[in-house]
């Protein structure tokens, strides 16, 4: 999509915004996947996706540019923890990094009516992912409040040696 402008009595055309949120289809679960399988993302299984599409779909967003995947953010309300979400996933294609997807896409969950009682976003995040640091820090200066950081999973009880620690990040009290 591309809007004009006058400059100097010259029409210019600019792009505009053709990034569309949207609540994610069942068809979309095998996208999400493929984003990650050609990522650095933790793998899942392509099931997670579809489940999480058709189980989740409230509380997940999908990025999408001309109609293709190019972001997504998968997440859902602990039954015990009705004021949080934890965002499982934020997966961006690289084509569209650097240009503000990943924080589209949590104030659109955010701002989404199966979040209206939400007060904490929630996260787990490993020592080595800066982008995600980065991401939930910037997150609780938009909303204009804390980002605390605790010991969650340790590396032990992970199956295999290659997995690091999860921290837990969470935001919040978050204010609509």
């Amino acid at each position: 999509m591309k809007g004009e402008i006058t400059i100097n009595s010259q029409i210019a055309t600019v792009p505009t915004e053709t990034v569309s949120f949207e609540l994610p289809t069942l068809e979309d679960g095998s996208a999400m996947w493929e984003l990650v399988n050609n990522s650095t993302l933790d793998q899942n299984s392509a099931y997670k996706y579809i489940m999480m599409c058709e189980y989740f779909a409230e509380t997940c967003v999908v990025a999408k540019e001309n109609g293709k995947l190019v972001g997504f953010v998968t997440a859902f309300i602990p039954p015990k923890r009705q004021d949080v979400i934890f965002v499982w996933q934020v997966g961006v294609d690289p084509s569209q990094r650097g240009k503000g997807i990943a924080s589209k896409l949590l104030n659109e969950l955010i701002n989404r009516k199966a979040c209206e009682n939400i007060r904490f976003v929630e996260a787990t995040v490993t020592p080595s992912n800066k982008a995600s640091q980065s991401l939930f820090r910037k997150l609780a200066r938009e909303y204009n409040t804390k980002c605390s950081v605790s010991d969650l999973f340790t590396e032990d009880l992970f199956p295999s040696d290659d997995h690091e620690a999860e921290l837990n990040f969470r935001v919040g009290p978050i204010q609509k």
